[in-house]
């Protein structure tokens, strides 16, 4: 059982289970330009008024039940993953690794279609830290980015594909326009320089030295986070508003198993206080309209008893605090416990389905251009635990 979580004031907000705790940083920058996710309006219910007194009274006496029951109630809110979905799984990339993936196999998953290129020499990556900017020559700047990004125990193909990934992401982030190219927190990705060097992450860094994904000729832009759930996201239900990548598509996570699963229990009034002003009256619960690719939440309800908005499913996490968008929400009231309204379509799943992992594994991106088989044999293709989870090496 992890911490309690607490409010920024201290008070106890509820209890967060989760059966494993992060092990990386996630990488939550959103697309140059784009906007962030605003909450819609008040959609305001129908209110029958009579006389001003009668319509007082009324109201009064038909939330009184309501708010007695919102008093004992709590929302349950189970979900999976860590991070915004689009991309490469940090966690996902590890169960590649230890199930005998190259970093090329690893890259060709999660960036579908996408090609190994090589950065022009003596590239220099602009980098806000605090106020200041620094330049930093593309290699060394790598190096300080493996080691704050991901464990140096982990496989070296982790390491390496996470290095090309890095190396991509420095160059095609534009986060803050001429001025400067990443920021050195997860805003864009965690550059600590020399304290997060090792002998592994630069070995890593080495291996790969200069190479970056390409997608029709161009470098790609290369989104990661930490942790899927099971399947990844497609970048216009990950970023609403973004546009639609083909290499950023939502793809199956076979080694991410229960151990990206977690739980939050929020009582009733927790609930209303992070989501105050998305509704009016007493809060009534959320009610979930349209999924991504994923069962990830592109967009959702916040239930009054007088009014309800709507907003999108990374606005929703954001309030109520949550790891990633991928979410079912119950309310338990005494020994009951019931499913809040989901009008997505789709059934609840932890296993979405897909293709088996070997068929992915097969290709693998090429120096040349285009995808050409790996040259790893079937034989010795990675292949999945029974139970779908990471097997210990």
């Amino acid at each position: 059982m992890g911490s309690p979580i607490l409010d920024r004031d201290g008070r106890f907000l509820g209890v967060f289970f989760r059966s494993q705790m992060p092990r990386s940083h996630a990488n939550y920058h959103r697309p140059a330009g784009l906007p962030e996710a605003r909450p819609g309006r008040l959609a305001r219910g129908r209110m029958q008024v009579g006389g001003a007194l009668v319509a007082l009274a009324c109201a009064i006496a038909a939330t009184l039940p309501t708010a007695a029951v919102a008093a004992t109630s709590t929302l349950v809110i189970e979900g999976a993953g860590e991070g915004h979905g689009v991309g490469l799984s940090q966690d996902g990339a590890l169960g590649y690794a230890r199930h005998g993936a190259s970093y090329q196999q690893i890259l060709g998953h999660y960036y579908t279609g996408t090609t190994i290129g090589k950065a022009a020499g003596g590239t220099v990556v602009k980098v806000l830290v605090g106020s200041k900017v620094k330049r930093v020559p593309l290699e060394r700047y790598v190096r300080g980015v493996i080691g704050a990004e991901m464990s140096p125990s982990w496989p070296a193909a982790a390491l390496e594909a996470q290095a090309v990934a890095s190396r991509t992401y420095a160059l095609t982030a534009h986060a803050g326009g001429s001025r400067f190219d990443v920021y050195a927190d997860t805003r864009s990705q965690v550059y600590n320089g020399g304290a997060a060097e090792s002998a592994a992450t630069n070995a890593a860094v080495s291996a790969t030295a200069g190479q970056i994904l390409m997608y029709g000729g161009k470098a790609a832009i290369t989104y990661f986070f930490a942790s899927s759930g099971g399947m990844t996201e497609s970048v216009q239900d990950g970023f609403p508003g973004s546009e639609a990548k083909p290499w950023l598509v939502g793809v199956i996570d076979p080694f991410e198993g229960t151990a990206s699963r977690w739980q939050l229990e929020l009582p009733f009034a927790t609930a209303a206080r992070r989501l105050r002003g998305l509704f009016k009256g007493t809060f009534h619960g959320i009610e979930v309209r349209r999924r991504g690719t994923s069962p990830r939440i592109l967009s959702a309800r916040v239930l009054g008893t007088t009014a309800a908005t709507v907003l999108s499913g990374p606005a929703l996490a954001g309030r109520l605090g949550l790891t990633s968008t991928w979410a079912y929400f119950d309310v338990r009231t005494g020994s009951s416990l019931k499913q809040e309204p989901d009008h997505s379509g789709q059934a609840r799943t932890w296993k979405p389905v897909a293709p088996a992992p070997a068929t992915v594994l097969a290709q693998a991106p090429s120096r040349a251009g285009g995808i050409e088989p790996s040259p790893a044999s079937a034989a010795h293709a990675p292949t999945a635990g029974a139970s779908g989870g990471v097997e210990a090496p």
